[in-house]
Parts: C-alpha cells; structure tokens; sequence
C-alpha cells in the first residue's frame, strides 16, 4: 500500500498464515510470528531496504547515516563517544569511520591529550551529504511505520523507547554491523 516493504512484509504475514492452517505435526510451539525478536529482525530488514531504496543515490548505510547524524549533532567527538551514541562496539564504529573518512566525509586525528584517541568531525562534504540526505531518510523511517495510524506510530515509537531506554546498560546489545 504504502511501500515494498509494506507489502513484502504484508505478503510474509500471509503466507504464514497459510502456513499455520495448513495440518502439520511439527507445528512450533512459538511461532516465529509471535516471537518479539524474530519481529523486531524483520521490521529491521524492512527498514534497511527502504532506506537503501531511498537512499541510494548516497551510497550510505542506515549505521553511516547514524554516525554522521551524532557527529552533526555533537561537532566533534571521539570515537568511544560515537559508538555510544549510536549503540554501537567500538570496533564496528571505527571501521565505519574509516570507510567515512575515505569518502572524505569526517576527519579524523589524534586527540592532543591522549595519543590514543581518535577526534573525530564532519567535513564540508559531509554536512552538505547530509543536508541533501535528510528528506529521503526521513522519508524512508515514515514508510517504516507508515502502515500504522499515526497515534499508532506515537505509541510504538514511544514503546521502542522505552524498551531501549530499560535495557541502556546492556552492553551485549550494541554490537553490530556496517
């Protein structure tokens, strides 16, 4: 209706339940459907290809448009502060760094106090990426939701929050890929 992610997701759900009326002895006994995290993985996928449909054009992945987001947002920051801030390990985080720098979209050298650190900041290049990058990003995180009322995606933006926000200090979660 809305988008291809939509109706992927909407044939995916049919299917399924084609699936489950069909007689079987080795039903599950928790469906996947059901299952938050296996619903959380796919609502991702669905995300993932309408911002790579969106946003095509940037050659930019969701997590580099996070990156560049928080240092827009920050100015400068080390990258232990980024990887925070997009819930990320440390080592994910600076390779997707380094792909950005060689795309000469952030700079990065070696903080004056601690040699060990990297400083990190957008360039020229990278906040004008971003500027023209706004509207198709934005437009894909609607369509992720777009088949939901609109008080319907308050809610569930709102209850993703607080999931998140309950769960801040587990480490294991902010592992991922570029």
């Amino acid at each position: 209706m809305h988008n291809g992610g939509a109706a992927a997701a909407r044939s995916y759900l049919l299917t399924r339940k084609r699936q489950q009326t069909t007689k079987s002895s080795s039903k599950p006994s928790w469906p996947l459907d059901r299952r938050p995290g296996f619903l959380i993985r796919r609502l991702h996928q669905i995300h993932v290809a309408l911002f790579q449909k969106k946003c095509a054009g940037f050659e930019i992945t969701p997590l580099q448009y996070s990156l560049l987001s928080a240092l827009a947002k920050r100015g400068t920051a080390d990258q232990t502060t980024l990887a925070a801030d997009v819930a990320l390990d440390r080592t994910t985080t600076t390779g997707a760094l380094k792909r950005l720098q060689s795309r000469h979209f952030i700079e990065r050298s070696i903080h004056h106090r601690d040699r060990r650190a990297q400083i990190c900041r957008l360039t020229k290049a990278g906040a004008r990426l971003l500027r023209q990058m706004e509207m198709s990003a934005r437009t894909a995180h609607l369509e992720t939701v777009a088949d939901l009322s609109k008080p319907d995606q308050r809610r569930f933006i709102a209850m993703m929050q607080q999931i998140v926000a309950a769960n801040a200090s587990r480490l294991e979660a902010t592992t991922g890929i570029d």
